[in-house]
């Protein structure tokens, strides 16, 4: 799609109020005749990849939708308006414009009040997604609870808000950098449910198996989407469906490798004073340097992945 494509706004209801959504012309047109759509973050775009490396995966996550048969949905935030599908100009200014903040939910009202510009996390994606109607996203890894909770308090914003959203998100299980028993426990304890695919064990995103098994396990896109016509037939409380598939074991990072420097990591982050927001990325960073760029091809494969079986997830949830 160019960046030139036309757009529509679009209102989605919130408490009285209107937000006002600014979808694709392709979006739109995908959504009202009952096409897949497959919603994509932007803060891999953005915040986790360098340049110009960042704008030619979102240009290859977005044609990995559509080689599944369905359509690209980048989410971010420009110039205070949400933007559901992104063209190829307005991917550059995620991928290269400076000053393009990191937008979680509780961002957004302020974002749009401040006529900021920002890529969106999972929780601000799913919930803009959800709004314009897109049932399915795509993502790396989810956040979740972080270790040492009982001291720090610690937990990702993602977890509260998917236990509020009815959307199906496909992901790679949560960062193996977080405390990972403690978010599976949260996500039941908020009722979101979760689900390995092709796999009893969940992914500890760069690892195929995060050690800890899950209760339900889903073969094929159409059994997913079954599960989200269930949902939807219970007219249960909204929340989400994590389908949790896990990076393929080749492209994995060496399961040593990681555990080592992860201790080193965290041994460093300790004698250093890293703590709270600043934890996470200062863990990633040192992963990424030293494994010499594997965790990053690692998280780059899970992406591939993830994105493929959304785009098939969302053509079995539309029927075709």
């Amino acid at each position: 799609m160019s960046g030139g494509a036309s757009r529509r706004a679009q209102t989605a209801s919130t408490g009285g109020r209107t937000l006002v959504l600014v979808v694709s012309e392709e979006v739109q047109q995908a959504l009202a005749t009952g096409r897949p759509v497959v919603a994509l973050e932007s803060t891999i775009i953005a915040h986790g990849l360098p340049r110009p490396r960042n704008l030619e995966v979102a240009m290859e996550l977005e044609e990995a939708v559509r080689d599944e048969g369905a359509v690209p949905a980048t989410i971010a935030v420009l110039d205070g308006r949400p933007r559901i599908g992104l063209g190829t100009k307005e991917l550059e200014r995620i991928a290269g414009e400076d000053g393009i903040r990191k937008l979680g939910h509780r961002d957004l009202p302020l974002a749009v009040a401040a006529g900021a510009s920002g890529a969106t996390t999972v929780s601000a994606t799913a919930l803009l997604a959800a709004r314009a109607g897109v049932r399915v996203f795509a993502t790396g890894g989810l956040g979740g609870v972080h270790r040492e909770w009982t001291v720090t308090q610690d937990e990702s914003a993602d977890l509260g808000l998917l236990a509020r959203t009815r959307i199906t998100v496909v992901c790679a299980g949560v960062k193996s950098i977080l405390d990972v028993p403690a978010t599976l426990q949260r996500l039941e304890t908020l009722g979101v449910a979760v689900a390995g695919y092709g796999t009893s064990r969940f992914p500890g995103f760069y690892l195929a198996d995060s050690g800890h098994p899950v209760d339900w396990t889903l073969r094929t896109p159409q059994e997913v989407a079954a599960v989200m016509s269930a949902q939807d037939a219970l007219a249960a409380p909204d929340s989400a469906l994590i389908v949790a598939q896990p990076v393929p074991e080749a492209e994995q990072l060496d399961p040593a490798l990681h555990a080592r420097v992860l201790a080193d990591a965290l041994r460093e982050c300790d004698e250093q004073g890293v703590t709270g927001q600043a934890v996470t990325p200062f863990l990633l960073d040192h992963l990424v340097r030293h494994t010499d760029g594997a965790s990053l091809r690692a998280n780059l494969a899970a992406v591939r992945g993830n994105v493929r079986l959304a785009g098939r997830v969302a053509a079995a949830w539309a029927g075709v």
